[in-house]
């Protein structure tokens, strides 16, 4: 049995199944990417739902794993050595379970690093972006009288949307031929951008040839398709 008490997370969230991978997360575009790689790979898990409207990511105990305060955050209990692993960034949870599972990475060394640079492309631009464009068009944002930030945003959505058209120009997925981890790490976002937020016809989404193609093929993937949905709010 895995000794998990050293981990203050989970008093407030225990695990009912101690060798399994703990999963910290709410079905957000961040969190999904976690659940979606853990449904792809087939490891067993445990998913906890961490509340935000109830500010729970800013618990001591959530601090704990993450100071941070976001979601989405892992404890491995059989990491390298052996030994649990904690982890947050949805990127480098990413990283680390695929190299864990020889799954959704490049062996090769030039395909390997070049996924993980669309990786860090969605986390540095995607995701940040399209958020902000969230809080423009649909949240508090949307009562400013100023619309220059909504224009800023909607501007650099479209851009960054064009960089992935531009990219998926003959091929199905980020990588061409295999999906991976890029495909993991954008799908959530795009989905978001144009479902949750309403921002489909803002960002001219229908005018894309191979965007639009490449997110349905993603959501009919079974494991996306569970892994859109956990952790299922209690």
């Amino acid at each position: 049995m895995v000794d998990m008490s050293s981990f203050p997370i989970t008093k407030r969230w225990p695990a009912k199944h101690p060798d399994r991978l703990q999963l910290y997360s709410t079905a957000t575009p961040n969190g999904v990417k976690v659940s979606i790689m853990l449904e792809e790979i087939g490891v067993a898990y445990e998913a906890h739902y961490i509340d935000l409207g109830a500010n729970e990511t800013w618990t001591p105990e959530f601090l704990s794993l993450n100071p941070n305060g976001k979601i989405p955050a892992i404890i491995d209990p059989d990491g390298p050595g052996g030994k649990p692993l904690p982890l947050f960034e949805s990127g480098a949870i990413l990283i680390y379970l695929a190299e864990k599972s020889g799954k959704l990475l490049p062996a090769d060394a030039v395909l390997r690093y070049q996924t993980i640079q669309w990786v860090f492309f969605q986390m540095g631009h995607i995701g940040p972006m399209f958020g902000q464009l969230g809080f423009f068009h649909k949240f508090a944002g949307r009562e400013f009288e100023d619309k220059r930030p909504l224009k800023r945003y909607v501007d650099e959505t479209k851009r960054l949307l064009g960089v992935i058209e531009a990219r998926l120009d003959g091929r199905d997925w980020i990588m061409g031929g295999d999906y991976t981890i890029a495909d993991i790490a954008m799908l959530g976002w795009v989905r978001n951008l144009i479902g949750f937020y309403g921002a489909r016809e803002l960002v001219g989404f229908d005018d894309l040839n191979h965007v639009p193609s490449w997110l349905e093929r993603g959501l009919k993937r079974a494991a996306v398709e569970r892994g859109l949905n956990i952790p299922k709010r209690p």
